[in-house]
């Protein structure tokens, strides 16, 4: 018989503890998910609970490999739906209470951003796995190597081939918190104002906008390029805002963003990308499945 798993005493499970913000940190970015994040640091501590004491040398390398080999199963099947999403797909919100409670600042902010997350979609989950495991939380190659079951040489290889795909699309953004409060405030004036001009003036030249409501609520089936266009976007949401709504600035994804409300409910989180004072991208999420988890107002 084998013996009891590392979990059978009260120490196991505050190693486990120690280990839980990590593990939720890798499964967030690998799968753009807060609700299958916890689902998948779930099942790594039922495992975790179940395996043979003699098979656990070093919990973190045990660990992460059982949650990184359970978020690139649960991806592969999540792909297959995105092909069929409705619109643009982008990663559930996570506010900054999350981040903090959650993620403990293990890796860089912006390895959370909604940009991020979203470039990462152009690798295959292995890919995905050995490149974060690298690049964001610093595990060694022979480490890697484990969790994907790959060798060592191959692991290197997938990283250098992530990291060039990743950064021909990757840009830096940067914007202080009271540089996002007085533009939401200039934002919303202008939107609910219908001033065209005035919602232009705060836009880039080249600014796109994406917006994710999985076919539930209403939103842009395909992304909304340039000044003119992004402003009249706004301007018609501003029209469908309910009667009493109203916004906060937030931490959403390590970066500013905007929460706004219906009476105390949220309504839609939108995550700009501000460069030398204008926006250059707009991401909105009013898929009401993915704000769950945003607190209430």
């Amino acid at each position: 018989m084998n013996a009891p798993g590392p979990a059978a005493g009260a120490s196991a499970v505050d190693t486990f503890d120690g280990q839980r913000r990590l593990l939720f940190g890798i499964a967030y970015r690998m799968l753009g998910s807060v609700q299958d994040a916890e689902d998948m640091v779930q099942e790594t501590y039922l495992r975790w609970q179940q395996a043979p004491a003699g098979d656990v040398r070093n919990a973190k390398a045990y660990l992460s490999t059982i949650v990184t080999r359970l978020c690139i199963d649960q991806l592969r099947s999540a792909r297959t739906q995105r092909e069929t999403y409705t619109g643009p797909w982008l990663p559930e919100p996570l506010i900054s209470e999350e981040t903090l409670d959650m993620d403990e600042g293990l890796a860089r902010a912006d390895s959370l951003s909604m940009a991020f997350l979203v470039l990462l979609e152009r690798l295959n989950p292995v890919e995905r796995a050995a490149f974060l495991l690298r690049d964001v939380f610093d595990y060694e190659y022979a480490e890697i190597a484990r969790a994907v079951d790959k060798t060592e040489a191959n692991c290197r290889q997938m990283v250098r081939r992530a990291r060039q795909r990743v950064a021909e699309r990757r840009q830096r953004f940067e914007a202080t918190p009271e540089q996002i409060a007085s533009l939401a405030q200039r934002f919303l004036a202008a939107t609910t104002n219908g001033d065209l001009d005035g919602l232009v003036a705060l836009l880039s030249d080249d600014v796109t906008l994406w917006s994710d409501g999985g076919g539930k609520v209403a939103a842009a089936l395909n992304p909304v390029y340039g000044p003119s266009k992004v402003a009249r976007f706004f301007v018609g949401l501003g029209r469908k805002f309910p009667p009493h709504f109203s916004i906060r600035t937030a931490r959403v994804n390590g970066g500013p963003g905007v929460i706004v409300y219906d009476r105390e409910q949220p309504y839609a989180v939108i995550c700009p990308e501000i460069v030398e004072g204008q926006v250059t991208a707009f991401r909105i999420v009013n898929n009401p499945d993915k704000l769950r988890r945003v607190p209430a107002g």
